[in-house]
């Protein structure tokens, strides 16, 4: 076999897996998007609505991104959905938003870590950030209202 096949065949791999690493990525700001929303009016005081809503502003642009990204690499638009439920109780709400955004941070410099591109590194990473942000305001508040 050509080497320069299996660069190809490797460079095919990446983007598949990134493709993958994608929908969930989007999966998963649309769910939040979703489930902010809810735990927004769920807050007890405008404060926390309005932060809560400004963190569901952050959502929207990393699922606008994700999209960008998604329809540069596929030609297509993704199909997203929500993949998980927001609780309908403002502690447990807080609690299942904190470990997501958590989980949603590892798995987001993974992606980096594994990204050749340096835009899409800088656009995980960046969102990593962001979510690392989010969890500490989610957890103050699950303390707060605990």
């Amino acid at each position: 076999m050509h080497p320069f096949t299996n660069y190809l065949d490797a460079m095919a791999r990446q983007s598949n897996n990134l493709i993958s690493d994608l929908e969930k990525a989007i999966n998963g700001e649309y769910s939040a998007i979703d489930c902010y929303a809810k735990l927004a009016n769920l807050a007890g005081n405008k404060a926390e609505r309005e932060q809560i809503l400004e963190i569901r502003q952050d959502e929207i642009k990393h699922y606008q991104h994700f999209v960008q990204l998604y329809q540069s690499l596929t030609g297509r638009p993704p199909q997203a959905k929500i993949v998980e439920e927001c609780p309908s109780h403002y502690i447990r709400g807080l609690e299942f938003a904190l470990v997501d955004e958590q989980k949603t941070v590892d798995f987001y410099l993974e992606i980096a870590d594994q990204a050749t591109d340096q835009f899409v590194r800088n656009v995980f990473r960046r969102a990593a950030a962001d979510e690392q942000n989010h969890a500490v305001w989610f957890l103050y508040y699950f303390m707060k209202n605990k």
